[in-house]
C-alpha cells in the first residue's frame, strides 16, 4: 500500500470551500422550498394535496439514490461522481425555477433528489481523506456547519426570496453557488481513491430502493392518509416489509464484494453505534425544526420572516459549539463530549416544554441557542468517532449509509411528532371542553362579553377556537417532552463507543492524495 500524501494547505482550503458550497445548496433545498409552497400552489394551479409532491418527490428520490454513492465512486471515480452530482443538481434547480406546471416541477425535483443525494456523503468522505487524522475533528466541524445550515436558514432564506422576488428564486439561487462549487472541484481535486472493483448488485439495489421509497412515502403521506385507515398506507407497508426481507436475505447470502451493501460495515461497533446516534439526532433536530415554525406562526401569529429570525439564533449556537469542539475532538474523551451534548440538548427540550401562549420571543431564542450548542457538541465528535476505525476504502459507502440514517431518522421523527400533535390536540380539546361551563363568570365578564357571547353562534365559534388553541399548545408541549425523553434514553448507549487503538489508528488509511 502506498503511503498517503497530504494535500497542500492551499489545495485543502480550496477543496474544502468548494465541496462545502455543494453541501450547503443540497442541505438548503431540503427545507427552503417549504415556505414557498403556497405561492407555488397558486402559480401552478395545484391543490393542497398535489403541491406536497414538490417536497415528497425530492425526499424520496434523494433517499433512494443515497446508497448508490459507494458503488458509483468505485465505478466512475469520486471526482467524476462529485462533478456530475453538482452539475446535475444545478441544472435540475434551473428546471425547477422554470417549471410551468406541477408535473414539470415534480420531475425536476426528482432529478434534484437523484443528483443531490451524493453531495453530503461525498463531502464528508473527501474531508476525511484530505485531512490528517488529528484534524478530523476540525474537518467534521466544518462539514457539520454546512449540513446544519440548511434546516436552520432554509425557511428564513426561502421566505425572504419568495416575498422579495418570486418562489422561482428559491431554486435559481443555486445556480451561481453550484457553478462555483463545480469549478472548485474540477480545478483542485486531482486524484481519486483506489477502486475496489465492486460489482453492481441490481437485485440488492432494487429491493433496497423499493424498501426506502415505500418507507418515505408511508412517512410523508401517512398523516394525510390517516395512516392505516388508508389502503395506500397498507400497500406501502407491505412493499416495505417484503422488499426489506428480500434485501436482508439476499445480502446475508451474497459475498461482500458482490453485494450492493457491504455488510462488513456492521462489524465495526463504532460505526454501528454512530448510525444509531445519528438516527436519534436526525429525529430530534428535524422534528424540532418542523414544530417550532408552525407553533410560532399558527398559535402565536408570528409572520414567517419573524419566525425565521427568532429560530435562526439556534444556528449560531451550533456553529459556536462546532468551532470549539472541533479543537477538542481527539484531546477529550469522545464519550464525555457526546454525553455533555446530549444532556444540553435534553435541557433545551425541557425548556421548550415550558412554552406557552403568553411566552416572549426571548424564551424561543435562548432555548434554541442552548439546543444548537448541544447538537453542535454531538454532531462533530459523533462524526469523527463513527469513522475513526473504518477503513478508508469503505468510507464512500459508509458516509452514504450515515447520511441515509440521518434522513430516515428525520422523516420518522417528523412523522411521529406531527401525528402526535394532531391526536393530542384532539384529546386535549375534548378534555378541556368538558370543563366549559356557560355560567362561568370568566365567560361573562365585561372584557369577554362581546367576543365570547354564548348567546350568538359567533361566540361559541370564538370559544371553540380558543379551546383548540390551548389544546394545540398542550400537544406541542407533549411533543417536546417526548423528544427530551428520547434524547435522555440514548445516554447509556455511550458505553458502546470505543476510542480507536493507537496502532489501529496509525494503520488505517489517512487521506487521499489530491494534489
Amino acid at each position: 500500500m502506498t503511503t498517503p500524501v497530504s494535500a497542500p494547505v492551499q489545495n485543502r482550503t480550496m477543496i474544502t470551500l468548494s465541496i462545502m458550497l455543494a453541501t450547503v445548496i443540497q442541505a438548503l433545498d431540503g427545507t427552503i422550498a417549504n415556505v414557498a409552497l403556497p405561492h407555488m400552489q397558486g402559480s401552478l394551479s395545484a391543490s393542497q394535496d398535489q403541491i406536497t409532491w414538490v417536497l415528497t418527490s425530492f425526499i424520496v428520490a434523494s433517499a433512494i439514490a443515497t446508497p448508490l454513492t459507494g458503488w458509483l465512486c468505485d465505478r466512475f471515480g469520486q471526482k467524476r461522481v462529485f462533478l456530475a452530482s453538482v452539475a446535475g443538481f444545478t441544472l435540475a434547480s434551473v428546471l425547477c425555477g422554470l417549471s410551468m406546471s406541477l408535473a414539470q416541477i415534480v420531475a425536476a425535483r426528482l432529478l434534484q433528489g437523484v443528483f443531490g443525494a451524493a453531495l453530503v456523503p461525498l463531502s464528508q468522505a473527501v474531508l476525511l481523506e484530505i485531512n490528517p487524522r488529528e484534524k478530523h475533528g476540525s474537518a467534521m466541524a466544518v462539514w457539520g456547519m454546512g449540513v446544519m445550515i440548511g434546516p436552520i436558514l432554509g425557511p428564513t432564506l426561502g421566505g425572504w426570496l419568495t416575498d422579495s422576488y418570486s418562489w422561482r428564486w428559491v431554486f435559481l439561487i443555486n445556480v451561481p453557488v453550484g457553478a462555483l462549487a463545480f469549478y472548485g472541484i474540477w480545478r483542485y481535486i486531482r486524484t481519486d481513491l483506489p477502486r475496489r472493483g465492486m460489482r453492481f448488485d441490481m437485485f440488492g439495489f432494487a429491493t433496497l430502493s423499493l424498501a426506502i421509497g415505500a418507507l418515505q412515502m408511508l412517512l410523508d403521506r401517512g398523516e394525510q392518509n390517516d395512516w392505516f385507515a388508508s389502503t395506500e398506507t397498507w400497500i406501502e407497508a407491505v412493499v416495505l416489509a417484503v422488499s426489506l426481507a428480500y434485501f436482508v436475505a439476499h445480502t446475508a447470502f451474497t459475498r461482500p464484494e458482490q453485494s450492493f451493501f457491504d455488510y462488513r460495515l456492521l462489524k465495526n461497533s463504532n460505526y454501528v453505534t454512530g448510525l444509531l446516534f445519528i438516527f436519534i439526532v436526525g429525529m430530534v433536530l428535524f422534528a424540532t425544526r418542523a414544530l417550532t415554525p408552525s407553533l410560532l406562526q399558527g398559535l402565536l401569529g408570528y409572520p414567517a420572516m419573524t419566525a425565521g429570525l427568532v429560530t435562526a439564533p439556534s444556528g449560531l449556537g451550533t456553529m459556536l459549539a462546532m468551532m470549539v469542539v472541533g479543537r477538542l475532538t481527539g484531546k477529550v474523551d469522545t464519550r464525555l463530549l457526546l454525553g455533555t451534548g446530549f444532556l444540553i440538548t435534553a435541557f433545551s427540550l425541557w425548556q421548550m416544554s415550558g412554552f406557552s401562549l403568553e411566552m416572549t420571543p426571548s424564551l424561543v431564542v435562548w432555548s434554541g441557542v442552548v439546543q444548537g450548542i448541544g447538537l453542535g457538541l454531538v454532531f462533530v465528535p459523533l462524526s469523527a468517532a463513527t469513522f475513526a476505525t473504518l477503513p478508508g476504502a469503505m468510507r464512500a459507502q459508509g458516509t452514504a449509509i450515515y447520511s441515509l440514517m440521518r434522513n430516515i431518522g428525520s422523516s420518522i421523527g417528523i412523522a411521529i411528532v406531527q401525528t402526535l400533535l394532531v391526536r393530542n390536540t384532539q384529546i386535549a380539546h375534548a378534555s378541556l371542553a368538558t370543563h366549559i361551563d356557560p355560567a362561568n363568570p370568566v365567560l361573562n365578564n365585561s372584557v369577554n362579553a362581546d367576543v365570547l357571547n354564548l348567546a350568538a353562534p359567533e361566540g361559541w365559534a370564538a370559544l371553540n377556537g380558543e379551546v383548540t388553541r390551548q389544546a394545540a399548545m398542550i400537544a406541542y408541549v407533549d411533543d417536546f417532552w417526548l423528544m427530551m425523553i428520547c434524547t435522555a434514553l440514548v445516554l447509556p448507549l455511550l458505553i458502546l463507543i470505543r476510542p480507536p487503538r493507537k496502532e489501529a489508528a496509525s494503520a488505517a488509511p489517512g487521506h487521499a492524495a489530491m494534489e
